[in-house]
């Protein structure tokens, strides 16, 4: 039985990061330079794309859309940290917790789809090249970015009612840094095992189908550049995919650490050190990731900063 029904659960206590007093400020500079990294990289991707007239195609354009959802989910979770530890204040509403916890599943579910939907581009681009221009059109691309917003904003509705009908009991400690629908979930007094139910099957069809599409999309890739005659071309058509295989290896193998792991493995303190990879550390290499191999972007971004 609950001690506290819902309606008096009026806030909960984010643990946050800073576990010890002496690691305080270490971790506050130090995550405060992560976050205006991500953001200064990510608003500079997606700049030096919309001034670039070159860089106007279906590939440059899921770019874009990805370093904006990576400053949105950044923004989510670390800037509410950032903000609570300068204010001296762990606690988070009630209404604001559920806000915060859908905004975080809706950028997480943009990303994993966006990752899928570049996915297929790499995939037509390789395996099709002289068709590229005729399937990969404007109303296509739109229409990828569109009902990846629709699926998104629907699950994470689906998983905040969800959760607002439970009961909490006295025990509001979130023993993470933002709302995760795992940590929070685990506070409820009532029955859960319709929220989980949801989670392992809308959740897990949500995560499992993109990655299917990215590992089928990369095999076909492999199976059309190993017929490739030339090594220079093997290494060409490689190397266009190379920055996006990093990207989803970040993201995925962090993801898959902290949902798929056996539980037993699990504890507070490493599921949030884990969670920090694909929240924090994952959306500030990015723009790196795709910059640095990449001879167009870098020279949209001279061009760019020189102006």
């Amino acid at each position: 039985m609950c001690g506290e029904n819902q309606s008096s659960a009026s806030e909960f206590l984010l643990l946050g990061l800073f576990w010890k007093p002496q690691q305080q400020q270490i971790l506050f500079v130090l995550f405060l330079s992560m976050y205006l990294a991500t953001v200064l990289g990510n608003l500079l991707i997606i700049l030096a794309i919309s001034t670039d007239s070159r860089l106007h195609t279906p590939m440059y354009f899921f770019l874009s859309s990805l370093s904006f959802v990576d400053v949105c989910f950044s923004s989510t979770t670390v800037s509410r940290m950032l903000v609570n530890h300068i204010i001296g204040s762990q606690t988070i509403s009630f209404s604001g917790c559920l806000t915060q916890m859908y905004i975080f599943i809706v950028f997480i579910v943009m990303d994993n789809f966006l990752l899928a939907v570049m996915a297929y581009d790499r995939f037509v681009a390789v395996c099709y090249p002289l068709h590229y221009t005729s399937k990969m059109t404007h109303q296509l691309c739109a229409l990828l970015v569109t009902g990846s917003w629709g699926i998104a904003n629907v699950n994470a509705l689906l998983h905040t009612l969800l959760m607002a009908q439970l009961s909490f009991s006295a025990d509001n400690r979130i023993p993470h840094f933002f709302c995760d629908l795992a940590a929070v979930l685990k506070l409820s007094c009532s029955d859960t095992h319709l929220n989980e139910m949801v989670i392992l099957t809308v959740g897990g069809l949500i995560m499992t189908i993109p990655l299917i599409c990215i590992l089928v999309s990369y095999v076909c890739i492999t199976s059309a550049v190993l017929r490739v005659p030339s090594a220079k071309g093997k290494w060409k058509a490689f190397s266009t995919c190379g920055s996006h295989l990093a990207v989803v290896s970040l993201f995925y193998g962090t993801v898959i650490a902290v949902y798929f792991s056996p539980s037993s493995s699990h504890s507070a303190e490493k599921d949030t050190i884990t969670t920090i990879m694909y929240t924090v550390v994952t959306p500030m290499l990015n723009p790196f990731i795709y910059s640095l191999r990449n001879k167009d972007m870098k020279a949209a971004l001279r061009k760019l900063i020189r102006k």
